[in-house]
């Protein structure tokens, strides 16, 4: 573990990053927010329907919530190595259902299904807004981003449910999480008119959509000394942030005359929160297909892939669990990462973390030349593991693969919690690792 300081610190970062929370409420506006910024930087979009040239720059490829981006420097060969850091757009929350108008008792709500292991009593009484994507009958699509107060889902009052405090809050995920939108009878075809209406397009021409609820309350600054950040999709939004501007910063690094050892790239994946299995996931085709491609684009043979493969490494960028004051009991005693202590090097012996010694000198060595301070993580023996894509990549790929990731609270909460600095302590860490 490092106590370094780092080499510089700009609040800037943080900032970026709070604008980016807010313009991503859901895996597709997150791309998009990610593309803007990479576009400025030079970056050019390549189809997968056309053939790719050897030149170097920047390119990214976008398949509906997931973003592969990489970096060829001069000189790269078809064997070249590839440095990645992955991480994954979506987040647990409330997405709407197919048939979604309903209700009862004179009151208009809409049907949701819950998605990922989200903290269900975060939802209630919360502003909710509505965001996704519209798909068209041509087969376009149209983001959607309606953020302002339209939702709610109200929990029972306490005169009605009186054990609530004693006995704990329980709640059905079919009966009790389904938000209300107004009042008077429930018309089929209500809310994708409506839906329809604010994104500019005839509803005639919606086919599809893919729709989901997010918090209105914008990402702040908490703290007497504003030294912790709250808001929303940390998990997993605040590392596909940093990877970019990693990514971005070796790029510009690179085009200066820093010369670069291998292929650095973002692989911001979709569906983490649900076990990565589509075409989007971690566990499809997506990055294995780019990387290929990338190599035959060079003049490479399945060979070379093989190679460039064999000399690759992947960290994982995802959050973990920060030390939790009032229960400290469910962490492991030895490990308590704390807000603004650096990123957190994520072990698990079980592989649902994907680390090991190899990964451990890789993510040091990254860290220690970015002058950032970092620190452990392992779960506590009696409580069960998460995972991550890490443990997905290394299997499918078989590239070298380190977890890391932020500390943060409230984990799968509608508003999650993390320490100021640890963002730009990331992003530089990150860049170190692609650079090295």
């Amino acid at each position: 573990m490092s106590t370094a300081r780092p080499r510089r610190f700009d609040r800037g970062h943080t900032d970026d990053l709070m604008s980016f929370l807010a313009a991503g409420p859901s895996p597709y506006h997150a791309v998009a927010a990610a593309v803007e910024r990479l576009e400025k930087a030079g970056f050019r979009q390549v189809e997968e329907t056309d053939a790719w040239d050897a030149a170097a720059g920047g390119r990214y490829v976008v398949r509906g919530g997931a973003l592969i981006a990489w970096f060829v420097p001069e000189g790269a060969g078809p064997a070249t190595p590839y440095r990645i850091i992955g991480a994954h757009t979506d987040s647990p929350n409330l997405r709407v259902k197919p048939l979604p108008d309903t209700g009862a008792h004179g009151w208009r709500q809409i049907a949701v299904e819950i998605y990922g292991g989200t903290l269900l009593n975060t939802w209630l009484d919360r502003d909710l807004g509505l965001s996704g994507r519209l798909t068209l009958r041509d087969g376009s699509t149209k983001l959607v981003h309606i953020d302002r107060p339209l939702m709610r889902v109200p929990q029972l009052a306490v005169h009605l449910d009186r054990a609530v405090n004693s006995d704990g809050l329980k709640l059905d995920k079919q009966r009790h999480m389904t938000p209300l939108w107004g009042l008077g009878e429930v018309a089929e075809g209500d809310l994708i008119a409506f839906v329809a209406e604010e994104a500019g397009v005839p509803v005639e021409d919606v086919a599809g959509w893919d729709l989901m609820a997010h918090s209105v309350e914008p990402p702040a600054y908490l703290g007497r000394d504003r030294e912790l950040l709250a808001g929303p999709r940390m998990d997993n939004l605040l590392s596909v942030h940093a990877a970019t501007a990693a990514l971005i910063a070796a790029a510009a690094d690179s085009a200066e005359g820093a010369p670069l050892a291998a292929i650095p790239v973002l692989a911001a994946f979709d569906h983490e929160e649900n076990g990565s299995q589509s075409d989007t996931g971690a566990e499809g085709p997506l990055l294995g297909n780019v990387l290929q491609r990338s190599v035959l684009a060079r003049g490479g043979t399945f060979e070379d892939g093989a190679r460039a493969l064999a000399g690759s490494v992947c960290l994982s960028s995802d959050t973990g669990h920060a030390v939790h004051p009032n229960y400290a009991e469910r962490h492991e005693p030895g490990h308590h990462p704390v807000p603004n202590g650096g990123p957190i090097l994520k072990v698990n012996v079980n592989q649902r973390y994907a680390t090991d010694g190899t990964g451990r000198a890789i993510f040091a060595a990254a860290c220690e030349r970015a002058g950032v301070p970092w620190q452990n993580f392992v779960s506590n023996n009696a409580m069960p593991c998460g995972t991550t894509i890490g443990p997905i990549t290394a299997a499918r790929h078989g590239i070298t693969t380190v977890d890391i990731g932020v500390p943060i609270l409230s984990m799968h909460s509608a508003r999650e919690l993390c320490g100021a600095d640890d963002p730009a302590y990331l992003a530089e860490a990150l860049t170190a690792f692609l650079e090295s």
